[in-house]
């Protein structure tokens, strides 16, 4: 088993921070989410909002996993979250359902609102495996390397939505030309979306990215449609 734990400081109050963390799909660092759905929320008597979401990502073994690892290069994630708007945080985790004897990731995010106003993101993940056949170790820790790497993807990606709602926030009837403006200018090339994506994003077994140019260039169309 290996362990990961890090933190991070937003500038951004707990309330825009989380709704950015759980607008945060689709975005160019995670090309390789498929699809995110509610399956099922609801309200505690404490007022805290219950969520369970179901995520399909795409991923691609190393090259040295032996061949036929795993029937396909997809994998289910759960995630299941907490928002206590009284105490101000989010906590929310993450396991993938499928594949998980060749890898099991099991993360937890908490974000918290601290005393001067900003936000506190705590990640801590497990990454195991119990495949065997003397690769159990090499696979966690390429698991490790792969889930320090998502991180910083992950928190791009929220940075990303982050300026979208600022932006929305001081001109909201420009968010559409602001989205252009985006689209326009900046360009999701390789070095935006390379192979090594979770995000602190939970891949499961999967812990390389697929990168579609498709998909990159139209997240955005995708987040000014749904609203």
């Amino acid at each position: 088993m290996k362990f990961f734990s890090q933190s991070f400081l937003y500038d951004d109050p707990w309330s825009i921070v989380s709704l950015a963390f759980f607008l945060r799909y689709p975005n160019p660092y995670a090309a390789h989410v498929i699809s995110c759905d509610v399956i099922d929320r609801h309200q505690t008597e404490s007022g805290s909002l219950l969520t369970t979401r179901l995520i399909l990502k795409r991923g691609a073994l190393p090259r040295w996993a032996p061949q036929g690892i795993v029937s396909r290069a997809e994998s289910w994630v759960i995630e299941e979250s907490e928002v206590d708007p009284f105490g101000k945080f989010v906590r929310c985790r993450t396991k993938n359902l499928d594949h998980v004897k060749v890898m099991q990731v099991e993360e937890t995010q908490l974000f918290e609102q601290n005393e001067d106003g900003r936000t506190v993101q705590t990640t801590e993940a497990y990454i195991t495996s119990k495949f065997g056949w003397g690769m159990t170790k090499r696979i966690e820790s390429h698991g490790l390397a792969r889930f320090k790497a998502h991180v910083q993807r992950s928190r791009q990606g929220v940075s990303l939505i982050l300026d979208l709602i600022r932006q929305a926030r001081l001109q909201p009837m420009a968010l559409g030309s602001y989205i252009t403006h985006l689209h326009s200018e900046r360009s999701f090339t390789s070095t935006d979306t390379p192979a090594s994506s979770h995000s602190s994003d939970n891949t499961g077994y999967a812990p390389e990215e697929y990168s579609s140019p498709t998909t990159e260039n139209t997240w955005l169309g995708k987040i000014w449609g749904s609203r």
